[in-house]
């Protein structure tokens, strides 16, 4: 079994055919997905799968890109929804310099808002990093994330952030760019992390693995990413599986 640990089964790509995309995942052996919402309307549409699918788990919080439309009763509301007993973290926050929708000091104001506020839940907390990696293990430190840990989704840093990064309590996440030929970091994290702090995801309709680069992503093909994975750090498919699993499952109590 392996767990897709981050995962928008929300989004409009899935309107026509969530059903068949859940089954494609359930029949790779995909046993629980963890649906991240990031704003109002996938947040809304998290709850819902929650409700309607055992094995479908949520994460909810307020992306960094739109950081700059998140008021307080956001964040209040997002607090409310968090006692629900399927929603297993806070996220995905923290920083995105790519897209300039939101000023930067915005977007940090927000996030810190946002590890507060798992730590008043007693959740993790998801983390999106790009093009912003200083700035957010800086605030990391700065807000003690470590009381709460959590996970550095899609993690695109060097080995020695992720080193720092596992010393404050986080997972490193690893998705389709493992899987992509001249992606040589990713790669080589995946032989570097602890085998007890890495997890993998999809990120799905997004960063779709070899073959399928380019396409709509979907949760079957987080197998393709753990096969890799499995490949790179010279061990059992079925070892990489069982111990991703369990790390998971420990970190999000499921």
């Amino acid at each position: 079994m392996l767990i897709d640990t981050h995962v928008h089964l929300n989004a409009d790509q899935y309107d026509e055919d969530l059903e068949a995309v859940i089954e494609r995942a359930e029949e790779a052996g995909i046993g629980k997905m963890v649906v991240v919402g990031f704003d109002r309307k996938t947040i809304e549409r998290t709850m819902d799968l929650i409700d309607r699918y055992d094995n479908i788990y949520g994460v909810i919080g307020w992306h960094p890109v739109d950081a700059i439309d998140c008021t307080d009763a956001d964040l209040e509301w997002i607090e409310e929804l968090s006692s629900h007993e399927k929603i297993v973290g806070i996220g995905e926050t923290g920083l995105d310099y790519h897209w300039e929708k939101s000023p930067h000091d915005i977007q940090k104001e927000v996030f810190k808002k946002q590890i507060a506020l798992a730590k008043r839940v007693n959740l993790p907390i998801i983390i999106h990093n790009r093009e912003a990696t200083l700035d957010c293990v800086d605030i990391l430190k700065s807000e003690d994330a470590h009381e709460i840990g959590g996970i550095m989704h899609a993690f695109s840093g060097t080995p020695e952030i992720a080193d720092e990064v596992i010393n404050m309590n986080f997972h490193v996440s690893l998705g389709g760019p493992v899987t992509f030929k001249n992606a040589q970091d990713p790669k080589e994290i995946a032989k570097h992390v602890p085998i007890d702090k890495l997890l993998v995801e999809t990120d799905a309709p997004y960063l779709a693995p070899h073959p399928y680069r380019g396409k709509r992503n979907e949760p079957a093909n987080v197998k393709l990413v753990a096969e890799k994975i499995a490949e790179l750090r010279e061990i059992s498919y079925e070892e990489l599986a069982k111990q991703t699993t369990e790390n998971a499952e420990r970190l999000f109590k499921i």
